[in-house]
């Protein structure tokens, strides 16, 4: 995601509380105005879990 920020997704996830699952993140991006490719990133991990936002980052940036 060479187009996508850490900034763009903590904004997304700004109030999400953790743990969560991939599809709270992907509502809570939704719920924040987040850009498409925001919104897609979240809905494409595969993991499903996530304990907090580090975790999710580490699964956005590192595929």
């Amino acid at each position: 995601m060479a187009d996508l920020s850490p900034i763009d997704l903590q904004k997304a996830l700004s109030g999400m509380e953790y743990p969560a699952e991939k599809k709270d993140l992907v509502d809570c991006a939704r719920r924040n105005h987040a850009d498409d490719k925001v919104v897609s990133s979240l809905d494409g991990l595969r993991q499903d879990h996530f304990d907090g936002p580090n975790e999710v980052q580490k699964a956005v940036f590192s595929g």
